[in-house]
């Protein structure tokens, strides 16, 4: 079985602008953001919206990665900013995939520990079967999948590509 390209890197580029806009349009009026991506692509995602907002705004982007054991949510979640560094701070969470909800759920619990300004979720990929009730605030594309079906997205150097295998 072949893998389906969903997304090619140039369409992965024009969907991290959009969600970059998006995110600027809802914080237009913030001198800070938070953008905490969930390791390891989720971070990686990050870090490129990062760079699209440093570009088009004056907000001070303060990236986060957040360490979340996938296969065991319950672990201890780990940030690279201390509480304090992001309460009453406008926060956006990041992964690149949004399959069952599992992580996102739970990173979402991990940061509603302090009080936030605005809390949000991006993904690149939102599945449209979730275990939870979470949903993505700002999303590349959604798609409606068989939970047999596994989607990669793969970050390399300055290509980047989604697929299904």
């Amino acid at each position: 079985m072949t893998n389906s390209i969903i997304l090619t890197n140039e369409e992965i580029n024009h969907k991290i602008k959009r969600i970059a806009y998006q995110i600027l349009e809802s914080n237009s009026f913030e001198k800070e953001i938070v953008i905490a991506g969930i390791a390891d692509n989720g971070f990686i995602f990050a870090k490129k919206i990062k760079a699209i907002l440093n570009e088009i705004s004056k907000i001070e982007v303060i990236l986060c990665e957040v360490k979340i054991d996938k296969k065991n949510p319950l672990k201890e979640i780990t940030t690279s900013l201390k509480p304090v560094e992001y309460t009453e701070k406008s926060l956006v969470l990041v992964d690149d995939v949004l399959n069952s909800g599992t992580t996102l759920i739970y990173g979402i619990k991990h940061f509603l520990t302090v009080p936030l300004k605005q809390f949000k979720t991006a993904v690149l990929v939102n599945r449209n079967h979730k275990k939870y009730p979470v949903k993505a605030d700002y999303k590349g594309i959604s798609l409606s999948t068989t939970l047999q079906d596994n989607i990669t997205v793969e970050f390399k150097n300055k290509k980047s590509i989604a697929y299904l295998d």
